[in-house]
């Protein structure tokens, strides 16, 4: 299974640590949060990596290469300006090949193991699946319900994690042409005909989007590893 990263956007919300450093390469414990997750991919078993790239591309790009020191090989996907995360995904679905594949976020930090993602699979009928973790103060409303296994918008809510299973079919009625959207735009369709499986993981998590979340995340993973 090959795995697919999000790593182009602006980072807006971290300026001014992201005017001069894209978001993916900010230093959590002493390592860019994109090396995080190249870690525990190669460490799962996933070995090619799909990373797309737009805002100081050239950074990422040059300082990862082509991913041989962290046990990967990375394909980039460089977009001249950022598609967001829909058009992120369906740019780089020629590189994805045909079957269901992992996306992660660049800009999250999770303890959650790669091979537990590995061991869950899209149903036949399905073309997604969403982790999910408790909501967050920055948001306390969610974003998606579970019935059974099943996401959808009921309540309670649960907020996603930025990682998710899959299916290159999801894009299909976008063909031949799409252009920059979320990819909650592309989920919604799915998830309204009951389409997306889901479930809720409990291990620590956070959205790496402001500097005062930066701040708190760098600091608790300082003192663990002084604890440890």
């Amino acid at each position: 299974m090959k795995a697919m990263i999000l790593a182009a956007g602006l980072g807006s919300r971290l300026r001014p640590l992201t005017n001069q450093l894209p978001k993916p390469m900010l230093k959590v414990g002493g390592k860019p949060l994109l090396q995080w997750h190249f870690e525990k991919l190669a460490d799962a078993g996933i070995h090619e990596v799909v990373v797309n790239t737009s805002w100081l591309a050239s950074q990422i790009e040059d300082y990862f290469g082509n991913g041989q020191q962290f046990g990967i090989n990375i394909m980039w996907s460089r977009e001249d300006a950022p598609l967001e995360t829909g058009g992120g995904v369906f740019n780089a679905l020629p590189l994805l090949g045909s079957d269901p594949f992992v996306l992660i976020s660049a800009d999250i930090w999770t303890d959650l193991s790669f091979t537990d993602v590995l061991n869950r699979s899209i149903a036949l009928d399905h073309s997604a699946h969403l982790f999910l973790t408790k909501n967050p103060e920055h948001n306390p409303s969610g974003d998606f319900s579970l019935t059974g296994s099943i996401v959808g918008y009921e309540e309670p809510r649960y907020t996603y994690s930025g990682i998710s299973l899959l299916s290159p079919e999801l894009f299909e009625s976008l063909k031949p042409v799409a252009k920059e959207f979320p990819l909650r735009d592309i989920l919604r369709t799915a998830i309204l005909a009951s389409r997306v499986s889901g479930e809720v993981f409990a291990g620590d998590w956070c959205d790496v989007g402001t500097i005062e979340r930066y701040n708190t995340l760098t600091q608790r993973i300082m003192e663990n590893d002084d604890r440890e």
